[in-house]
C-alpha cells in the first residue's frame, strides 16, 4: 500500500527536485550501512545496505556479523556512542582488505537507541580519501552544566584542513553555532548557504572550503552530557545529494520540516504542508519501527514518493530516526 501523501499542489514530485533531473555529484559518504541485532545468534547482521558500485565490499559486509565490541558497528554498540575509525590497516576493523580495494578509508558507527534504551540498529558511514575529496563529518560533545560548551571530540575533514584547524579550535555555547543549536533543541537541524550564514560560526572558513551545507543530529551519548554528530556538504562532493528532516505528530503523521536538494536547492513553499499518513514507505516504516533502514534501489519501489525520488534521479534513500526523551521525534532522510 502506498503513502496517503497530502500536498498543497498536484502530482507525485518531490518538493524542491525535478523529474528527470541527471546531475550527479560523487558523494562524500560511499557507502550507509544498517547493521541490527539478531536474537538468534546475538550478533549485529547488516540488515540494509547502499554500497554503490562496491560490490566486493557489499560481498563482503553481507557475509560479515559482528558481536558486541567487535569491529565498527560492534564498538559502537558496546560503547553506546558513535565510533570514528580513520585508518583500517592494522586495526579492528573486520573487512580491511575488502575496503581497502575500494579506496575506503574511514568509517563511523552510529549507535540507535530508543528512549527505552533499546539497541534499534548501528549505521554505519563510510568515506574513501582523495585529493578532491572535501566535507565533514563531526563529532561534538557538551556537559551538563549551564555554563558548559561543547567541543569537538573527533572528525573527518577530507581535504579542509583550514577547516579543521579552526573546528578543532571552537566551542559552541547551548543555542550557538549548528553544534549548539541541535543541543539546546534536541532535534535535528539543516543549515543553508553555510558560508553566509550569520547562524554558522565558521562561515568564513567553511566558505574558504566550499561547505554549504550542514546537517545537525543529536546521537547516543554514553555517559552525562549530550552528543551531536555534523555532517557538512560541499558542491563537489555532497554528503548526500539529498536531505530531508521529517517531524513525528501524534506517533501517526509525518511533516516534512525541512529539506535541501543540491540540484534545486531549499524546497519551494508547497512543501511545508506536506503530510504522510498512511502506508508502508520507508519512511513511515522508521517511524512506526524506530529502526534506521537503507533502500538501495529506489528504482524497484511501489512507493509513491520514493518513485517519485527515483525519475527525479535518486538511486538510493537512508533513514534514520531521531529518539529523543519522550519517544521518537523525527525521521531524517538523504539520498545518493
Amino acid at each position: 500500500m502506498s503513502a496517503e501523501v497530502h500536498v498543497a499542489s498536484p502530482g507525485a514530485q518531490m518538493p524542491g527536485s525535478t523529474a528527470g533531473a541527471t546531475r550527479r555529484s560523487e558523494p562524500f559518504v560511499r557507502a550507509t550501512e544498517v547493521w541490527t541485532l539478531d536474537p538468534a545468534t546475538d550478533r549485529l547482521t547488516l540488515a540494509s545496505a547502499y554500497h554503490g558500485d562496491m560490490t566486493g565490499f557489499a560481498e563482503a559486509s553481507d557475509r560479515e556479523s559482528f558481536g558486541e565490541g567487535e569491529g565498527l558497528p560492534g564498538r559502537a554498540w558496546k560503547f553506546r556512542e558513535p565510533v570514528m575509525l580513520k585508518g583500517f590497516k592494522g586495526s579492528y576493523f573486520k573487512r580491511t582488505e575488502a575496503a581497502e580495494s575500494e579506496g575506503l578509508t574511514v568509517g563511523l558507527a552510529i549507535p540507535v537507541f530508543s528512549h527505552g534504551d533499546e539497541l534499534k540498529g548501528v549505521v554505519v558511514l563510510l568515506c574513501g580519501d582523495d585529493a578532491e575529496h572535501v566535507g565533514a563529518i563531526e563529532l561534538w560533545h557538551g556537559g551538563t552544566e549551564p555554563s558548559d560548551t561543547m567541543g569537538l571530540v573527533d572528525g573527518y575533514f577530507g581535504t579542509a584542513q583550514h577547516f579543521e584547524w579552526i573546528s578543532r579550535r571552537t566551542r559552541f555555547p547551548r543555542g550557538m553555532g549548528l553544534p549548539g543549536q541541535v543541543w539546546a533543541s534536541g532535534r535535528p537541524m539543516l543549515m543553508h548557504d553555510l558560508g553566509n550564514s550569520r547562524r554558522f560560526i565558521r562561515s568564513e572558513s567553511a566558505d574558504r572550503a566550499g561547505l554549504t551545507l550542514g546537517l545537525g543530529l543529536p546521537v547516543a551519548s554514553n555517559g552525562p552530557g549530550t552528543s551531536v554528530l555534523t555532517l557538512l556538504s560541499a558542491r563537489g562532493t555532497p554528503i548526500a545529494r539529498r536531505f530531508e528532516v521529517w517531524s513525528v505528530l501524534d506517533r501517526i503523521w509525518l511533516k516534512f520540516s525541512d529539506g535541501v536538494c543540491e540540484m534545486e536547492g531549499t524546497p519551494s513553499g508547497h512543501a511545508a504542508e506536506m503530510l504522510i499518513r498512511d502506508g508502508d514507505c520507508l519512511l513511515k516504516r522508521v517511524a512506526a519501527t524506530g529502526v534506521p533502514e537503507v533502500v538501495a534501489d529506489l528504482s524497484e519501489s511501489t512507493d509513491i514518493l520514493e518513485r517519485a525520488a527515483a525519475r527525479a534521479g535518486f538511486r538510493s534513500l537512508v533513514a534514520i530516526p531521531i529518539h529523543g526523551p519522550d519517544g521518537l521525534s523525527d525521521v531524517v532522510a538523504w539520498y545518493f
